[in-house]
């Protein structure tokens, strides 16, 4: 018996896999969702490769997934993090994923959610979760609690060692079509920070060090929760002046307009973030990032190849001013050799078949 108790032979050739997205945003996303932007990407690939995919989410259809399920006809962004609402979620998407697991049509459960591992238990298939949350605190207590019902997917390497007892059963980077990124070799002289406007992303460090620099920054990015808004009025719109543009959330396209102008990307992270999408979105369009040294920074960025990686907030504007040096071309080649979708479908097949062939979790 394997890891997930017994089931029956499944032909891997053609899955039929069930994917539960989180409800706050579309798959994909207008604007700010990197875990839905993930999602819509390995939907499609998935699905270009033959298999076949049942997607939950909210609000309207945007992948090639052969069957969508709704749980909210408008995603509820505005209370993003309600727990009710992202119960209510876990709860519909396991009524429809039990429901299509009873009639014979599933064969695996990909969930992206962070209530619905509580509702793995007895579906009779494997469920694997992909960790885009916390491990360490309450999320990682959550997690342990859930094996053997739940295998857990690692976005970094970082993230896996610091958790080392949870359920692992892989390991993948997140991605992005790197195609879909504009490069850019001219830069324009602004800093760019790209994110939530949340103290565990530092905005106020970004502002402090492109201005001690003597280079102008473009702020962008969610600001819809209570302490994105109080932080806002605390913290960042004290130091608007005229090198300081706020954007706060901008589109698909100004997003990737702005990141392949700016002389650098600024991200002096406050907490152990276990990837940073935008790491990989900024070095696509060529545009070098200056950040701190936690978490999966290391991992993610080459420092002086890719971009600087600072261990101290007071060393950032110089890394600023000295970013000039990196060559543009080296950061594209290095997220489409690690972090392009083309392969992200064939990573995460790896593990469902891992997991369907019941072998041993340590991947």
């Amino acid at each position: 018996m394997g890891p997930f108790g017994e089931h029956a032979a499944v032909d891997t050739t053609r899955l039929r896999i069930g994917m539960l997205a989180p409800c706050w945003f579309e798959v994909p996303p207008t604007g700010y969702g990197g875990i839905e932007t993930l999602v819509a990407d390995l939907v499609d690939g998935l699905v270009a490769a033959g298999h076949e995919v049942t997607l939950i989410g909210a609000g309207r259809p945007g992948t090639t997934a052969q069957r969508f399920v709704s749980t909210f006809e408008r995603p509820p962004s505005e209370r993003l993090g309600d727990a009710t609402l992202e119960v209510t979620h876990a709860v519909e998407g396991d009524r429809v994923l039990r429901s299509l697991i009873g009639a014979g049509q599933l064969d695996l459960v990909h969930d992206h959610t962070v209530a619905g591992p509580l509702l793995a238990r007895g579906r009779g298939v494997p469920t694997v979760v992909t960790t885009h949350n916390d491990v360490v605190g309450v999320g990682g207590r959550l997690l342990r609690g859930l094996s053997p019902a739940v295998g857990c997917i690692a976005i970094s390497d970082w993230q896996r060692r610091s958790a080392p007892d949870l359920p692992w059963v892989g390991r993948v980077h997140n991605a992005v079509q790197v195609a879909s990124f504009p490069f850019r070799a001219d830069k324009q002289d602004y800093a760019f920070f790209l994110g939530r406007i949340h103290p565990e992303k530092g905005t106020h460090l970004a502002i402090d060090a492109a201005r001690e620099a003597g280079v102008p920054i473009v702020i962008a990015g969610k600001c819809l929760e209570a302490i994105e808004r109080e932080y806002l009025e605390r913290e960042i719109r004290p130091r608007l002046g005229d090198d300081v543009r706020l954007l706060e959330e901008v589109g698909p396209d100004e997003k990737r307009d702005l990141l392949a102008g700016a002389r650098c990307l600024v991200l002096p992270v406050q907490w152990d973030e276990p990837f940073g999408l935008v790491l990989i979105e900024a070095m696509a369009c060529g545009t070098p990032v200056v950040a701190l040294r936690r978490g999966a920074v290391p991992e993610v960025v080459v420092d002086g190849v890719t971009g600087r990686i600072c261990d101290r907030p007071d060393q950032l504007a110089a890394a600023i001013r000295d970013v000039g040096r990196i060559d543009p071309a080296a950061c594209r080649r290095h997220v489409a050799r690690h972090f392009d979708t083309t392969t992200l479908a064939e990573r995460y097949l790896e593990v469902y078949q891992r997991v369907l062939n019941q072998d041993e979790r340590a991947a």
